[in-house]
């Protein structure tokens, strides 16, 4: 039987099990509704980053089963093999690959007999149409239009199509004629193998930067926590070295255990109360160095202020006394001239 089995049936399912067995990584990208030029231009994109073979299901159903006997969990891959497909492998880690496939994606006109990815809206406005029977064309697929100031107009935003509702052909060559491309065409990464682990689209599809958010708030938490329980780890023994020392020494001053670390707190500590309560009492009842810490003024220090202050004050008087006598002479001698 497997002689009446054509050599090129024979050779594909070979090449096919070779690269499900030797590829580091391996996905199934669904293809269908890519025309085939667009698929040139999306295999000249892959060029040199990862290989995307076409092939019938059949084969790929076989070679999966062939080097499921090399790969753990391979042969899940059969669950994703379905419709039009083409099998992609690569060096790349699953999440670049995901992204990279993401990058084939183009907005493309529909054709009618679609399915609506999403819901499809024709915005209100002005259109580039002539009056005529167009508005009836429009009104024939749901879309609003009349005309205003000799100008086909929208007359508000309408969604056409819902997400999962088929396009008509009728509204898709409108879309078309409106410009509106409401089909994405490219290479839909289905699932992919790695190390025996299969990722699907849902768990590929992720936000780079909001997954490095939640990475770092986790880590950040997850360390918080190896502190709280006091969990040893290889991040967090210094911290917890030197809050169990701190612990000690508090301990350590509260019970009035004195050693060389706890000695200058407890000194310290005592400073301080005897400075509050000397501030408290009387400077009589101080003596000149804890009035000089406390900011006061000695007694001393104020008397031979004040005899300061006397002395020029007497210095002064004396100063402006000889000026008067002066004066005086200077007066008597103009009058005994006159």
């Amino acid at each position: 039987m497997s002689q009446d089995i054509p050599e090129w049936k024979k050779r594909e399912v070979k090449k096919l099990t070779n690269l499900l067995e030797t590829s580091p990584v391996i996905g199934i990208v669904n293809i269908k509704g890519i025309p085939a030029y667009q698929m040139q231009q999306m295999r000249a994109q892959l060029r040199g980053t990862a290989n995307l073979r076409v092939s019938k299901n059949t084969f790929l159903e076989k070679a999966i089963n062939r080097a499921s006997e090399k790969r753990e969990e391979l042969e899940e891959l059969h669950q994703f093999a379905k419709g039009q497909i083409a099998l992609v492998s690569t060096n790349l880690n699953p999440f670049k690959l995901f992204n990279r496939m993401e990058k084939t994606k183009t907005k493309a006109p529909a054709s009618g007999g679609e399915t609506a990815p999403e819901d499809i809206e024709v915005k209100g406005g002005e259109t580039p149409f002539k009056p005529g029977p167009i508005v009836g064309d429009l009104q024939k697929v749901g879309i609003p239009a009349a005309i205003k100031s000799g100008k086909v107009v929208i007359n508000k935003d309408k969604v056409v199509v819902k997400e999962g509702e088929t396009i008509s052909q009728d509204l898709a060559a409108m879309l078309k004629r409106l410009e509106i491309n409401p089909i994405t065409v490219g290479l839909d990464l289905r699932s992919v193998y790695e190390d025996g682990v299969i990722y699907e689209k849902k768990d590929l599809d992720i936000d780079p930067s909001e997954f490095i958010d939640d990475l770092t708030n986790c880590a950040g938490s997850a360390f918080a926590l190896s502190l709280k329980i006091a969990y040893p780890t290889q991040k967090n023994i210094s911290m917890l070295v030197g809050k169990s020392h701190g612990d000690a020494v508090s301990l350590a001053v509260n019970a009035d255990i004195i050693n060389e670390e706890t000695v200058k707190i407890m000194l310290s500590k005592a400073s301080q109360s005897m400075m509050g309560l000397s501030s408290k009492l009387d400077a009589e009842a101080l003596d000149d160095e804890l009035k000089a810490d406390l900011g006061m003024e000695s007694e001393e220090e104020s008397e031979g202020e004040s005899e300061d202050e006397s002395e020029e004050e007497s210095e002064e008087e004396s100063e402006e006394e000889p000026e008067d006598e002066s004066e005086d002479e200077d007066k008597e001698e103009d009058e005994e001239d006159e």
